[in-house]
């Protein structure tokens, strides 16, 4: 019995969240769409071991089989059923674009809030560091981390954190440069409350939109970024499934005629990408009265 109201109140609080997103117009149902993606790609991802009709590391079939009754995607150079690459490419993907903005939250917010908090040189020398890393192109310094810290999830994630963790601490610094000069947290700075209470329980509440929209797209720029790696060979290892090799590997082939093992791939990078996309862009409207009038 009690499961039952559990899901009763889990199925009434999706359906109030639907009706609010839907009521909000473009926005909302961006949102909509873009959880809709992403929690289909997710959940593939997730059951692609039950669902795969071949084991995608091994020869299956005859080399480059165009797509048919068989194989419905055909197969690569190495006789590998692109099927079963596909339902299962996503994994490397997902897992490295979530610890990079995990990383690029768990560094970027903090140093942000302290620095814009405290300001004078402190805060002065962290922005020119910041700045610097800022100024090179993101693709450049991903490649640069990639090369030195070599292939593998965990250091795929550090070279995309460290291009994306300026862009969190620049929105953070600006939203608490502007919240810290209200009246309400120079009323609690005067009645004596202490720097963190004030920086934790005053100021952060109001930044977290912002660091939810930023993140949101984060994952669509590291999705893209983590295919990039892959594809120029800095990512992980060659023998895992992965849509960032299927693109190399389609590369070569597509002009002898196998337009197959590149363009699934590349449309579940797109889908992927896309998915975060409207979820951020759909967030940033609904969070932002300016943009909503």
């Amino acid at each position: 019995m009690g499961e039952v109201k559990v899901k009763r109140a889990i199925l009434a609080r999706l359906t109030s969240w639907l009706t609010f997103l839907r009521r909000k117009g473009p926005s909302g149902w961006m949102i909509i769409v873009g959880i809709i993606i992403v929690l289909a790609l997710v959940i593939m991802t997730a059951i692609s071991t039950w669902i795969s009709p071949y084991n995608p590391r091994e020869r299956v079939g005859p080399i480059r089989a165009s797509p048919g009754p068989q194989f419905l995607l055909g197969t690569n150079h190495l006789g590998q059923d692109m099927l079963s690459r596909v339902l299962c490419g996503g994994s490397i993907m997902l897992q490295v674009s979530a610890l990079s903005v995990i990383v690029c939250f768990v560094i970027g917010v903090p140093i942000g809030l302290f620095s814009s908090y405290v300001g004078g040189m402190f805060d002065r020398s962290v922005s020119l560091v910041i700045d610097a890393i800022y100024a090179f192109p993101g693709l450049v310094i991903a490649i640069a981390v990639a090369a030195m810290l070599g292939p593998g999830v965990v250091n795929m994630a550090l070279s995309i954190a460290v291009v994306y963790i300026p862009s969190y601490f620049r929105i953070v610094r600006s939203q608490v440069l502007s919240i810290k000069e209200l009246a309400y947290v120079e009323a609690a700075r005067a009645a004596g409350a202490k720097w963190y209470t004030i920086l934790f329980h005053y100021i952060f509440p109001n930044v977290i939109p912002s660091i939810v929209v930023v993140a949101t797209i984060n994952f669509a720029d590291a999705v893209l970024t983590a295919a990039g790696l892959t594809f120029i060979g800095l990512g992980i290892t060659k023998d895992i499934p992965d849509w960032g090799w299927d693109l190399t590997d389609g590369r070569k082939l597509i002009l002898a005629g196998s337009w197959w093992v590149i363009t699934f791939p590349g449309i579940m990078i797109i889908l992927l990408a896309l998915g975060f996309t409207l979820i951020g862009e759909g967030l940033s409207e609904l969070l932002n009265p300016k943009l909503q009038r």
